[in-house]
């Protein structure tokens, strides 16, 4: 789901840029005003979760690929401007550190699985866990809340992708930018979420927050927005360990993502390259596709879930201390 540069156009990037500025606004602000001191740490926590689950590619069936994001569970855990911030931060440190997702792309990225992905999978969430009952209820809930809300996020992407050739092409009609229209990106983008892809995204949604309810439940939304002090959730540091020592386990699906093939991939399909794929501007990441230069691509990729995980924690605890302590805070998610 991650868009590469120069499949959108500029008007696009701008547009899908200027958008999320208010809603980061807002996140800010409302993280600031309910969420204490102490918790904030626990979103740097929550974006190492969503970055090591975006590292598990899942194939399909034709060599396409797809992922978890894990926004949804952040938000029911810590609200879900806390999980825009949080995902948001997972994004930029792929994008400019790996080369996984456009810099210029990087607000539409955002609005699709830092935006759209945790506040649609959260309402449904909100909704059907007061309509629920039993110990099983939170977990319905959670999974059907994380489905839509992925599949929300595909669809938003999807159209990003097949408006480009309606906007966005030379005299001659020849797409610039992604040459697929909105005919092919939505059923293709749509299929692989609505199956496999949501599929997982629902599997690491609820194995997640049964694994909280076990070994951490303070951080439960009931008990993580109450007062002032956090235990240090070293149960669940184990198991981003474990998650890490295991994300080589994404290289065996081989294919690329729908949407993030390069310009000569395209020219297998189409017969041609958009020119902007060609010639358009593109960050030369330091690690580009999780890769150590000389390293087996496993050691590579672990190493990379390391460093992205450390920063994603690193950041948060940085933003925690440059705070001020204080004693009142708004009510806790639902």
């Amino acid at each position: 789901m991650h868009i590469p540069e120069n499949y959108l156009n500029g008007a696009t990037c701008g547009v899908m840029a200027a958008a999320m500025v208010p809603v980061w606004i807002h996140a800010v602000r409302t993280v600031k005003k309910e969420v204490p001191k102490a918790k904030i740490p626990l979103l740097g926590v929550g974006a190492a979760f969503s970055f090591v689950a975006m590292m598990f590619n899942v194939p399909l069936p034709g060599g396409t690929t797809g992922h978890a994001v894990g926004g949804t569970l952040i938000a029911i855990l810590l609200g879900p401007d806390a999980a825009c911030l949080a995902v948001s931060i997972a994004l930029l440190i792929q994008a400019l550190l790996f080369g996984d997702g456009g810099v210029l792309a990087y607000g539409a990225n955002c609005f699709n699985m830092a935006f759209i992905l945790p506040f649609v999978g959260y309402a449904v969430y909100s909704f059907l866990n007061k309509k629920f009952k039993g110990k099983s209820g939170r977990y319905w809930a959670a999974g059907i809340g994380s489905y839509v809300g992925i599949n929300a996020a595909a669809f938003c992407a999807a159209v990003e992708f097949g408006i480009q050739p309606y906007i966005s092409h030379d005299a001659s009609g020849n797409p610039l930018n992604c040459p697929y229209g909105l005919n092919i990106s939505i059923p293709a983008m749509m299929a692989g979420h609505l199956t496999v892809f949501g599929a997982a995204e629902v599997i690491y949604t609820v194995a997640l927050l049964a694994f909280i309810a076990k070994t951490s439940a303070d951080l439960l939304p009931e008990n993580s927005m109450s007062g002032t002090t956090v235990k240090r959730p070293g149960k669940l540091y184990a198991l981003l360990a474990v998650l890490i020592c295991l994300v080589p386990l994404g290289l065996i699906a081989t294919g690329t993502a729908w949407g993030e093939w390069g310009s000569d991939e395209i020219a297998t399909v189409t017969g041609f390259s958009p020119a902007n794929l060609i010639n358009g501007w593109e960050l030369n990441a330091l690690l580009p596709d999780y890769s150590f230069g000389g390293l087996p691509d496993a050691v590579g990729y672990i190493l990379s879930a390391v460093i992205g995980v450390a920063l994603c924690i690193i950041i948060f605890t940085l933003i925690a201390r440059s705070m001020k302590d204080k004693t009142n805070f708004g009510s806790k998610p639902a």
